[in-house]
């Protein structure tokens, strides 16, 4: 396997690829982004499954790029026979799901080696394979995958291989196709065909975006990820397109982000109607509404991509982990947490979308007053908080900051918009909750918010106190709560989201983890809120300096080896990349509600 900085992303908005700088596909999961994998050798080895197409000699890429802005992943190698590129892609979804690689002979003659070994389940299915009619056709249980090419293929050590020698001006292609077994033959794509209309696709998408700022590119490649991490059936985005990538290399914080989190509605809709996504966040909105109907107090932390419910957390024991890194899991057993946050955070998005301008209906607003009443029994109460943390449930200060804030954005609503509420029953509640963070959640002899009440511990999610508006960025309180987090939490600019081992190990779990990227980028908002901007511009271009060679980020940094951890690419770090960018470009989309901040 290869360093987590050297994948880049293939995708069709139904599920994702991880190529690796060798030309080896070592992460797909068919046919959804939460299917189980059919090449897993990102968390064991080739035995797992994998597809490496490239030069017999072997070695990383001499070079590689995106083709323009696209998803289309251009890999080069020089050798002493000639130069030679591969075009790999995943077509937007038609009929079936297709990967499709192209190799070109730039110059001379370049000997090409394929080695095709596919696992189902995660590696641990061998598939029967046979020729059916010239194409390579592979089948276990539910699964059938085809290839489809002009090279001879031959089976050897329960893989397919082949050896051909491409020549300048050649084009040779492969194009590997998912069904249903039981279903008929699906039409695969056409190399060809399926190139042109892939990079007709994503120009014409990559076309709306309205960031005209002085982060251009890095703003539309990271659009251009968060898109291709969108379920395009139900809008669902989700987390990251894989699962277990350590948050410390050889430890045990291995989670499947393989889903929707309710967290990261509000940063993605900044993200997306700050850059002129309307469509893109109405069907975010349109999928939150879903997934989170019914009865306010069943409302969970994270859905599956079309609103489900029951995430089963298991473990993979077959497989030994990212670099070691076990438990190799999937499912997440973080569904079942009572994050208080979240409810803050769906009346907070859907807020977001009104004051857009974006259509809403009434029983949107019939389902905020739900979660309203839901809100005013409980804000009071112990919760898990943002962090998912495993360790007994606390009063942290920022499910309690969510919750004023959901609660604000209703009085924002009925006042500025007419919509039928008990205004000052919300208002009073408002302060009530504002009084009570003010009075337990702050510790006036070190001048900063605590992660949870009586805590000597901090908390990145800290640095939103202004963003939310619960205080505004003037405050005492907050630059001494933003400058306790960077002295403690912070390393050469980067953002842990909390002392693990602080009170006594709050989260319940051993070992630590990286810098995590979207803190670092709340971390450059906050700064650039309390007017120390020339600051937050030094820690923004510092961080796009984390990006790897593609432009992508994973969840986290970590600074001891100088690389990326956690499950990759994460839309969470994509979206702070916007929205940091666009804050210091001076196009803010913020959170605040318009009226006035509490001042307890």
């Amino acid at each position: 396997m290869a360093p987590i900085e050297d994948y880049a992303l293939l995708g069709d908005l139904h599920t994702a690829a991880l190529l690796s700088r060798d030309g080896a596909i070592d992460w797909l999961c068919l046919p959804r982004f939460d299917s189980p994998a059919c090449f897993a050798a990102l968390l064991h080895d080739e035995h797992a499954g994998t597809w490496r197409l490239a030069p017999a000699s072997g070695g990383p890429a001499t070079r590689r790029s995106y083709r323009g802005e696209s998803l289309i992943m251009t890999t080069e190698w020089d050798t002493p026979g000639g130069t030679v590129r591969v075009l790999d892609f995943m077509p937007p979804r038609g009929e079936a799901a297709d990967v499709v690689r192209i190799v070109e002979g730039v110059s001379g003659r370049v000997p090409m080696r394929m080695l095709l070994r596919l696992r189902l389940d995660y590696g641990s299915v061998v598939p029967w394979v046979r020729n059916e009619d010239g194409e390579f056709v592979a089948v276990a249980g539910p699964d059938a995958i085809r290839v489809r090419t002009p090279v001879p293929l031959h089976g050897e050590d329960l893989a397919t291989h082949a050896e051909f020698t491409v020549a300048a001006g050649e084009r040779v292609p492969f194009v590997l196709t998912h069904s249903a077994s039981h279903r008929p033959r699906p039409r695969s794509a056409d190399a060809g065909t399926a190139l042109a209309g892939t990079e007709r696709f994503w120009a014409e998408w990559i076309g709306r975006c309205r960031y005209e700022g002085p982060w251009r590119d890095a703003v539309r490649r990271a659009l251009i990820t968060l898109k291709a991490l969108t379920y395009a059936p139900t809008g669902g985005i989700l987390a990251a397109a894989t699962t277990s990538l350590p948050e410390q290399l050889g430890g045990s914080r291995n989670w499947d982000y393989r889903y929707c989190w309710l967290r990261d509605a509000t940063f993605t809709l900044q993200a997306l109607i700050g850059t002129g996504y309307h469509a893109e966040a109405r069907a975010w909105r349109e999928w939150l509404v879903r997934a989170v109907a019914g009865d306010p107090a069943d409302l969970q932390i994270m859905y599956g991509l079309d609103g489900t419910r029951r995430l089963p957390e298991s473990t993979l024991d077959w497989l030994s982990g990212y670099e070691g890194s076990t438990p190799v899991r999937v499912g997440n057993a973080a569904a079942d947490q009572f994050q208080l946050d979240v409810w803050g955070e769906v009346l907070d998005g859907l807020h977001l979308v009104r004051e857009a301008g974006l259509p809403t209906s009434h029983p949107a607003w019939d389902l905020q007053r739900r979660l309203l009443d839901f809100l005013e029994g409980h804000w009071d109460q112990p919760d898990n908080g943002l962090w998912e943390v495993r360790g007994p449930r606390r009063h942290f200060v920022h499910s309690k900051v969510m919750a004023w804030a959901g609660v604000d954005r209703a009085v924002h609503t009925v006042r500025a918009h007419g919509l039928d509420g008990p205004v000052e029953d919300w208002g009073a509640l408002r302060e009530k909750i504002h009084q009570d963070v003010c009075a337990h959640g702050y510790d006036a002899d070190r001048n900063t918010f605590t992660q949870f009440y009586g805590s000597r511990g901090l908390d990145a999610a800290l640095l939103l106190i202004p963003r939310v508006g619960f205080l505004p960025a003037g405050d005492p309180r907050v630059r001494g709560t933003v400058d306790a987090v960077r002295a403690e939490l912070a390393h050469g600019g980067f953002v842990r989201r909390y002392d693990a081992d602080a009170d006594g190990g709050v989260d319940g779990l051993p070992g630590g983890e990286g810098s995590f990227l979207a803190c670092s980028f709340w971390l450059a908002d906050a700064l650039h809120a309390t007017g120390r901007t020339s600051e937050a511009r030094a820690l923004f271009e510092q961080l796009l300096g984390l990006r790897n060679d593609v432009g992508l980020l994973s969840e986290e940094y970590d600074t001891d080896s100088g690389r990326q951890v956690g499950n990759t690419p994460q839309a969470f770090s994509m979206v702070g990349l916007v929205n940091t960018a666009r804050q210091l470009s001076g196009s803010e989309t913020g959170t605040n509600a318009p009226g006035e901040h509490q001042r307890s």
